[in-house]
């Protein structure tokens, strides 16, 4: 499967990282809110850099406009970009499955929160309700991304992820992935 050309055509939207990130100065860009924590996000893009065909999902802050850019796998790229997308499938894909699953077991996903950025790797929890008590499960971001995009539920990114992730960036692009 070639990458950028996968499922319904432009499902993937191509970018340069260039265009994604803008040619600002550190003077242009935005800086950290006091006090940290974690903050709304809103999913801005999926895209593949042109010369390493290599996918990618930007995050954008809703209240610093801070950018946090994860490598994603082809197929979550797929999955995300079709979400994004409002496509549907004749069957239920793993993340409509798994909120079938939880509301089978009378269960609901709250809210995602990706949590840190350690050795290259991003971490999220799902924040469940269960029974009227809150759980949490670990998962990675990409699939707790694509069911918080179909539930309809609050995407969260922890400062401090926003902070690594500036400090992780090479100067030729992202390289920290799922």
């Amino acid at each position: 499967m070639r990458i950028g050309r996968v499922g319904t055509p432009g499902l993937l939207l191509v970018i340069t990282l260039a265009a994604l990130l803008g040619a600002k100065s550190a003077a242009d860009k935005p800086a950290a809110p006091p006090g940290g924590g974690p903050q709304e996000a809103e999913v801005t893009g999926v895209f593949v850099e042109p010369q390493s065909r290599q996918p990618f999902m930007a995050l954008q802050g809703k209240r610093d406009k801070r950018t946090v850019v994860l490598v994603i796998a082809p197929l979550e790229a797929e999955r995300i970009a079709m979400l994004l997308q409002d496509v549907t499938t004749p069957r239920p894909l793993t993340h409509d499955l798994i909120l079938s699953v939880l509301a089978e077991v009378k269960a609901s996903l709250a809210r995602i929160v990706i949590t840190d950025l350690r050795n290259d790797t991003y971490y999220a929890v799902l924040h469940l309700e269960v029974g009227g008590q809150s759980r949490r499960v670990d998962s990675r971001p990409t699939d707790a991304v694509a069911l918080a995009l179909r539930a309809k539920v609050p995407i969260l990114v922890e400062d401090r992820v926003f902070d690594k992730a500036e400090r992780a960036m090479p100067k030729s692009g992202p390289s920290p992935h799922f």
